[in-house]
């Protein structure tokens, strides 16, 4: 009798133990998506136009905005319907698909990759949670703009057009960047939405070429590559972003991980998931990588060994910054791939709980009203160009809400 009494009390004590875990994290994301909500409203006060899209802080502490052509312009439509997502208020799902339809000419756009961000995020989502029928021939249309970029000799969607590297010399005319990797899910919709598969075996294609042309042996990645269009032989391989180009700038070493995350997610193909776990553990496991989980800015920023082709003003910045983006990207990829690794997850949900835990505390979020009613701050644009340094950038606040999402289906 006394050992089962002993046992009903550790059976207790453990009960207690995981309700508190739950109500815990519960709290977190509920506490999370409140703020977001007062922010979001604070922000659609301000910001009214919806072919000006909030983006930052300007430098002088203003909200900066662009227009809807910037590949940043589909995020702050895609919180929205997240905030719809979680809420399921209707005042969000009408702002969201106010700042969504603004977006529609960006259908026809061909001069750049970047309309998988632009218009997955606001009329991806939008379709999937309400199922708005004239959003699918809009989707399927900017797949076709994104496939006028595919070369099939060398594999790959172009990513820039023609540009230069910071040696001031080297010639890019078939640049590709890692941040490519997040427009091919357009394309895995589009095959799916019309029944046909071309759409898809670029974005398998393109995958590949990435896999085996912008990797390192350690699984890090380069964050440009320059192809020969007519022969489709690698030309550089270099950054535009990062610290060196044989760095790892944190944010692209995300978005690949985000990337091939989503390729095994389509194709169920056990070489993406081998690749985004290798990915995933070059980032968990990096010397360099801070112990609330918030990356530097670039993985190797602090490394003597590393030194840059640009100018390094360090009147205007240090080489410390955290980047609050890059953390909320690799958390939403991590909970993802955490579904699709059994027992092996758990570390990688593990480690995305502790940068979620980290951007929700004070260092990394805003008070309510403050920030330009953004959520994260610190976040990091480019230090190399000198611009978004350590603000707040609707990029992060998207996949922060992202990450939240799926952390909340995680533990249903």
């Amino acid at each position: 009798m006394k050992y089962i009494q002993s046992f009903i009390v550790v059976l207790i004590l453990m009960s207690c133990h995981i309700n508190k875990k739950e109500s815990e994290n519960k709290s977190l994301i509920e506490d999370n998506f409140q703020l977001a909500q007062v922010q979001y409203t604070n922000m659609l006060k301000e910001a009214t136009d919806p072919t000006r899209v909030p983006r930052t802080t300007a430098e002088d502490g203003k909200l900066l905005t662009t227009d809807i052509k910037s590949w940043t312009s589909g995020f702050f439509a895609g919180s929205l319907w997240y905030l719809y997502e979680y809420t399921k208020d209707e005042k969000w799902r009408d702002a969201a698909e106010k700042w969504t339809a603004a977006l529609e000419p960006v259908k026809f756009v061909t001069n750049n990759h970047d309309v998988g961000f632009m218009m997955y995020c606001s009329y991806g989502n939008g379709l999937r949670l309400v199922e708005n029928e004239a959003y699918e021939p809009i989707l399927i249309q900017t797949a076709e703009s994104l496939m006028t970029r595919f070369n099939p000799t060398i594999g790959c969607t172009k990513s820039w057009d023609y540009r230069k590297a910071w040696d001031g010399k080297t010639e890019w005319f078939f640049p590709v960047i890692v941040d490519n990797m997040m427009n091919l899910e357009l394309l895995f919709y589009a095959s799916k939405a019309t029944g046909d598969p071309k759409y898809k075996e670029v974005a398998v294609r393109h995958a590949e070429t990435t896999m085996k042309n912008h990797y390192r042996k350690d699984f890090s990645s380069y964050h440009v590559v320059d192809y020969d269009s007519i022969s489709g032989h690698v030309l550089d391989k270099a950054t535009c972003q990062g610290y060196t180009d044989e760095s790892a700038w944190a944010r692209g070493q995300a978005w690949g991980l985000y990337g091939f995350t989503m390729m095994y997610r389509e194709t169920k193909n056990p070489k993406f998931l081998s690749f985004a776990s290798n990915i995933a553990d070059y980032i968990i496991e990096h010397p360099s990588m801070p112990v609330d989980r918030i990356p530097l800015w670039d993985f190797n920023a602090l490394d003597p060994d590393f030194q840059p082709e640009w100018t390094v003003d360090k009147s205007k910045y240090t080489l410390k910054e955290r980047d609050a983006s890059a953390a909320s990207i690799i958390a939403a990829a991590l909970y993802e791939l955490s579904t699709f690794k059994g027992e092996d997850g758990k570390k990688y949900r593990t480690f995305a709980d502790q940068i979620v835990e980290s951007l929700s505390s004070p260092a990394y979020r805003a008070k309510a009203g403050e920030n330009n009613n953004f959520i994260l701050t610190r976040s990091v644009g480019s230090i190399p160009h000198g611009g978004e340094i350590s603000v707040p950038l609707n990029y992060a606040d998207y996949y922060f809400l992202e990450a939240l999402l799926r952390k909340k289906e995680l533990e249903k």
